[in-house]
């Protein structure tokens, strides 16, 4: 089946991974030297597949049908791929989870091309109908409190 997004095949076989939770073949897309950069949120920046398996083996265990779909993509510089993601499964207490955003990936367009670094800034999706609307969150942003 062809990617109608034109991803590198290291990318599909990311999603096939996540999908199938295969943890040893979503770990065998990254190369050793990878780095994952949170500029929202820089102290869980990290090096190397370690980390990534021990974050995948958590989200495999604790949310048992945890699935991701790139929504958009879009090739830019430098083997660069700007994808639009969406992670969603059901925690282990019933509890939704969903996450939706930008992940900014370099991995070259070769079969064996492996993922180098990933600009992450995927966040937690606000479903809860209590979550404040855009007046609240934009003055909590601007006051500083909480929302």
């Amino acid at each position: 089946m062809s990617d109608p997004l034109g991803l590198p095949p290291t990318l599909v076989r990311l999603v096939t991974a996540t999908n199938a939770h295969d943890l040893e073949g979503l770990v065998a897309c990254f190369a050793d030297d990878y780095r994952l950069e949170m500029p929202n949120h820089p102290t869980r920046n990290f090096t190397g597949p370690g980390q990534v398996r021990r974050n995948w083996g958590q989200f495999f265990t604790l949310i048992p049908d945890i699935s991701g779909t790139i929504t958009d993509a879009t090739p830019g510089p430098a083997d660069r791929w700007w994808t639009e993601w969406e992670m969603r499964g059901t925690r282990l207490d019933g509890s939704a989870h969903l996450m939706r955003g930008v992940m900014i990936i370099t991995v070259g367009p070769g079969e064996g091309d492996l993922i180098r670094a990933n600009r992450f800034y995927l966040e937690p999706t606000d479903l809860d109908e209590a979550a404040p609307a855009v007046d609240a969150a934009v003055a909590a942003l601007t006051t500083g409190s909480p929302s």
